[in-house]
């Protein structure tokens, strides 16, 4: 099928060809293990560091701030083990969003079988996470607090600084620490991070959100953050992430870094209205549809709405057989047949959060997609609609 249209840059994006020029020599020319002390291995070595301040740039970190992993999984697997075991003996307690990726979720239900207790926090029909409902969450047990920077399926940006806040005011007289982890995969190099703005002591990215390679993301750790290493076996990462580096990867993810560091105020020009319009377009051109997130405070290129009597995988597939690739959700479970658990969370009954559909915008996407996506997916819905018993007037 020679004319495509993608619409699902949130699950992830293309490889910059400047990206991949950058990466290219790393694989068969200059191959050294970046840990030998021969000329081959410096000169990989000196290529990590040059791609570690790149991408602490791009969050307004410190070089020695930045950890390479294998992605954002592993970064927010890093950071709530991390912190988990080693202020173990300060606290047990973890408190999370209700909206938080599955990275994040899965890893505090692994802590809890293990004796860590863990407080899920609500969020309201916006998908919002309240700095007074974390803040009331909060025991004298407390470690760790994660809440993601924006939402990848409905788009929600969190009051990070506000949760911050209320964080350090909560401790501020009981001489104790309170870690701040915020997973960032959809909003860095998208929005502008300043992480000492923002209040957090631990931050995860992922390189294949943002025009680079996958296989390869980061996990920012403040100065000064107790956190005990989640693999083992070798010093690299100055001894805080065991195993030779991905230096492709690595390089691919620093070049992504900087080119989404000039390259961002443009995009977020150039998609918002285009966003706008879907939005606009979509809730306009079809009954009884329902924006999800709030409609302001959202990625600028986050669009996901409910359809109502019909399901999201069918209007899916109908869309992918003209051409058209979106999604339903996250693309970790795609394959599930369980509704989100994000549309449960800010109060979508089953049968309407069945029937999401989440359309993501990137640099190269156009006017004309956006115009064909409105011409497309009305007649779909009305197809799939009178075959619905559940639509008044459908099939019975």
């Amino acid at each position: 099928m020679s004319n495509r249209t993608y619409l699902d840059f949130a699950a992830t994006t293309p490889t910059d060809p400047s990206v991949l020029a950058a990466m290219l020599p790393y694989f068969s020319e200059k191959y050294g293990n970046p840990s030998s002390i021969h000329s081959f291995g410096q000169e990989t070595r000196a290529a990590i560091e040059a791609a570690r301040q790149q991408v602490a740039g791009l969050i307004a970190a410190k070089p020695e701030e930045i950890v390479f992993t294998s992605g954002g999984t592993e970064a927010d697997n890093q950071a709530l083990e991390g912190i988990a075991w080693a202020n173990e003996k300060n606290g047990n307690h973890i408190i999370c969003s209700a909206i938080e990726h599955h990275a994040v979720l899965h890893c505090a239900e692994f802590l809890k079988k293990r004796g860590f207790a863990v407080t899920v926090v609500p969020v309201d029909q916006d998908g919002l996470v309240s700095p007074e409902a974390v803040a009331q969450a909060i025991t004298p047990k407390t470690v760790l607090v994660s809440v993601m920077h924006a939402n990848n399926e409905i788009g929600t940006v969190e009051p990070i600084r506000e949760i911050s806040e209320v964080i350090g005011r909560r401790t501020k007289d009981e001489g104790r620490k309170i870690y701040f982890h915020t997973d960032a995969v959809q909003t860095a190099g998208h929005l502008p991070i300043n992480v000492a703005e923002l209040g957090v002591d631990l931050l995860s990215i992922s390189a294949h959100k943002l025009y680079g390679p996958k296989g390869i993301g980061a996990l920012y750790i403040k100065k000064g953050t107790r956190l005990t290493p989640f693999l083992h076996g070798g010093g690299q990462e100055n001894n805080r992430r065991a195993s030779t580096e991905n230096v492709p990867g690595i390089v691919g993810f620093g070049a992504a870094a900087d080119l989404a560091a000039q390259t961002m105020a443009e995009e977020n020009a150039k998609l918002l209205p285009l966003r706008d319009k879907l939005i606009k377009g979509l809730t306009t051109l079809i009954p009884d549809v329902r924006l999800n997130g709030h409609a302001s405070v959202r990625l600028p290129n986050n669009v996901n709405v409910s359809v109502k009597f019909i399901e999201g995988e069918s209007m899916l597939l109908n869309l992918d057989m003209l051409g058209i690739a979106a999604s339903s959700g996250s693309a970790c479970t795609s394959g599930s047949l369980d509704p989100s658990h994000v549309l449960l969370a800010i109060g979508l009954p089953h049968e309407i959060a069945h029937g999401s559909l989440r359309f993501t915008l990137g640099k190269q996407t156009t006017e004309a997609e956006i115009d064909l996506v409105l011409e497309k997916l009305p007649p779909i819905v009305d197809k799939l609609r009178r075959m619905s018993p559940l639509y008044p007037g459908g099939k019975k």
